[in-house]
């Protein structure tokens, strides 16, 4: 079978693969790179493990081909976990119970990312609508939803903090 090069950025880090015509950008993230935080589930775009972060926006992973993603710039949950310790939302789905099988939990945690990067704290049901198509078979979505409310409202007292007192600077400011 023919194999194409395909050169893209993966978590901050020029990779060049190669790929065949039709495997998925997921299989090829796991297989070619070794990145096997992202979870193939269902296969078919339905179940949401395989999310990542495309260019910006939230993909289903197998369901774009290898191939598509020259030039593009992808984020896995490997990309979003600090390389010691939890990113805030991975701990705040601990703390909250957000987790059991732990199956669902990449693609929820990269749509809870990328929701984060485009709403710093967003509400309740803004938070409902971005995990709307990661599919949780355990957790019931409580946990998980709770998690995401407790990142935001620390986002909001981040925000509050860093704002100015009288014109002059908040000395709960953090350096």
């Amino acid at each position: 079978m023919t194999h194409h090069q395909v050169e893209l950025t993966v978590n901050g880090s020029k990779v060049s693969m190669q790929v065949e015509p039709r495997q998925s950008l997921a299989d090829a993230l796991r297989s070619q790179l070794g990145l096997t935080g992202t979870h193939l589930g269902c296969e078919h775009g339905v179940c949401g493990a395989c999310t990542i972060i495309v260019d910006g926006e939230p993909v289903r992973g197998c369901l774009m081909l290898g191939v598509q993603a020259e030039g593009a710039e992808v984020l896995t949950v490997e990309g979003v976990s600090p390389s010691e310790g939890l990113s805030p939302i991975q701990e705040a789905l601990r703390e909250h119970h957000g987790l059991q099988c732990g199956f669902c939990t990449p693609g929820m945690v990269m749509a809870l990312h990328h929701l984060f990067t485009i709403t710093p704290s967003p509400s309740e049901d803004e938070i409902n609508e971005a995990i709307s198509g990661q599919l949780c078979r355990c957790t019931g979505y409580q946990g998980i939803v709770s998690a995401a409310k407790a990142v935001a409202q620390k986002q909001r007292e981040n925000r509050s903090h860093d704002t100015t007192v009288n014109g002059k600077e908040n000395s709960c400011r953090s350096a």
